[in-house]
């Protein structure tokens, strides 16, 4: 029988069975860098193995940390938000970090979350919101000012956000619009018609202008964009006015909800895709291998971006005041410098067959580095008809 007055296994329980002195132990259960992650496994291992728990209340009153990120987000249920928060607590938890989320739902802004979350105690805050305060009728239209000595991440610029440690990356919208349309213009097509989300998005916006700057760097003509809100309804609205149009052969579309919808409507009209019309989409959902036809579309990869900007989370929390990059002087986002790193499917997401990955490296000059996107080409996509 086991013997209740057992004591709990310590920190230095966890570095004896992983073999590591137990500064390495405080290394990895801080999220710290400089660990590889072959010694991060085996501590975390050891930690599971025993049963390990740190006394995060003591932590918190000997440190004045509560080592717990808080994340502010819409609660949308859309395919790439969602997906970017579940990425976001599995890495978290990964580097031992607990978890809040915050939700600005009707009648409050983001400024609510974000306060919400610092009543609650947190070392870091993650504004997931994509919608841009300024725009934002639940935000009030008000500039969004983080007015917290704690690190702030926002994955894209976000206009008026703005705080004493604020830090910008992520993947590229405007790369993966560039990255849809060279598809298609590569392909044959004159030009390529964009069906966008909605203009309040960050997301949405990005995505149009790397549509528009692969245009302009082809010099084709640039159409008039359709303007949907995410939803295969709103997709297919905008896919009945293309079909009604001979002259569009190619359609990026800004997500694969929206692409959903038009390829109905392309079908309903007896434009056959890809002999008549090819169709990009964005995200990759888990249906876009399985629709008639398989949809050729922009895929991201949520938990490298989620592990990238943890990181620099992280790193930022154990930063003091006054350290080269600390960026409270300025007041000013600063965004992250971090090489791009090449982008692989999601774990338990293997490629379909006949499938294949274009990614692409590089970032623009002031863009904020971090993990781009990826072009999956699938069977919707092909050289236009010949007249």
């Amino acid at each position: 029988m086991p013997d209740a007055r057992r004591r709990p296994p310590s920190s230095t329980d966890v570095a004896a069975l992983a073999g590591v002195s137990q500064k390495t132990v405080s290394r990895v259960l801080n999220g710290e860098p400089y660990v590889t992650e072959e010694v991060r496994e085996r501590v975390l291992a050891a930690a599971r193995e025993l049963g390990y728990r740190r006394n995060t209340a003591a932590r918190a009153l000997h440190l004045g940390r509560f080592h717990r990120i808080g994340v502010a987000s819409i609660g949308s249920s859309l395919y790439g938000p969602s997906s970017l928060l579940v990425a976001l607590e599995r890495q978290a938890r990964q580097i031992g970090y607990a978890f809040a989320v915050a939700y600005a739902g009707e009648g409050a802004g983001v400024m609510n979350a974000v306060e919400s979350l610092l009543a609650q105690g947190v070392d870091a805050i993650v504004v997931s919101d994509p919608i841009d305060p300024l725009d934002d009728p639940i935000n009030g239209g008000q500039e969004l000012h983080i007015d917290a000595d704690v690190p702030v991440l926002s994955f894209r610029p976000i206009p008026g956000l703005a705080g004493p440690r604020v830090v910008v990356t992520g993947a590229s919208g405007v790369e993966a619009g560039r990255q849809a349309t060279e598809h298609l213009l590569g392909l044959g097509h004159a030009t390529v018609w964009h069906v966008a989300g909605p203009h309040r998005w960050p997301a949405a916006r990005d995505r149009a202008r790397g549509w528009r700057e692969a245009l302009a760097a082809a010099g084709a003509p640039e159409p008039p964009a359709q303007e949907g809100d995410w939803t295969p309804a709103s997709g297919y609205a905008a896919g009945r006015v293309l079909a009604a149009d001979p002259r569009v052969t190619a359609v990026f579309v800004a997500n694969d909800d929206m692409a959903i919808g038009v390829l109905r409507a392309l079908a309903e009209a007896g434009r056959a895709v890809p002999d008549e019309v090819s169709v990009v989409g964005m995200d990759d959902i888990p249906a876009a291998a399985y629709l008639s036809p398989p949809l050729t579309t922009i895929r991201q990869d949520f938990e490298a971006i989620a592990r990238h900007g943890l990181a620099l989370l992280a790193a930022e929390i154990e930063r003091s005041p006054g350290e080269p990059g600390d960026p409270r002087d300025s007041g000013k986002p600063r965004e992250s410098a971090e090489p791009a790193e090449p982008a692989e499917p999601e774990p338990g997401k293997p490629r379909e067959p006949g499938e294949r990955a274009e990614p692409r490296q590089h970032a623009e000059p002031g863009e904020p580095a971090g993990l781009p996107p990826h072009l999956v080409v699938r069977r919707s996509t092909a050289p236009p008809a010949k007249p």
